[in-house]
């Protein structure tokens, strides 16, 4: 997808793992308010390390065919289409540890924690964040 510039915005989205990878694609699968959201320019969007991780290890374990090329071209991806970068923090690690629920997985847990801590939505498809304390664009 073409860049838009990282400015000052009005909404502050956190992309899960999947809403990436599919706005690189172009997949028909992404929402029309999620597209329509990431395509406003008042907005800023963040991509999370987890989804680095995420993409990493699921490519290495032949579970993401769409992550095939996009783990070598990650951080090139996600800087040409204008996005910040969010890094992990000991508070998320704790926040994402300590959710009461029983969701066991790593990278859906810490995505809800820098969502809940960074007072951010999360642009997601995925019905499990209904189970934490964020608030969810799609």
């Amino acid at each position: 997808m073409a860049g838009r510039p990282a400015e000052r915005g009005q909404m502050k989205l956190l992309l899960d793992t999947h809403t990436l990878l599919w706005w690189f694609i172009n997949d028909r699968r992404l929402s029309a308010p999620a597209r329509t959201a990431i395509l406003d320019e008042q907005n800023e969007i963040h991509v999370s390390a987890v989804s680095a991780w995420e993409i990493a290890t699921k490519d290495r374990l032949g579970k993401l065919p769409e992550a095939r090329e996009a783990t070598p071209r990650f951080m090139e991806l996600v800087a040409a289409d204008g996005f910040r970068f969010m890094g992990l923090t000991c508070e998320h690690g704790l926040r994402a540890g300590g959710y009461p629920n029983s969701h066991g997985d790593p990278f859906d847990r810490m995505l809800a924690a820098q969502t809940e801590i960074e007072g951010m939505q999360l642009v997601t498809c995925d019905a499990v964040f209904r189970d934490f304390p964020v608030k969810v664009l799609w």
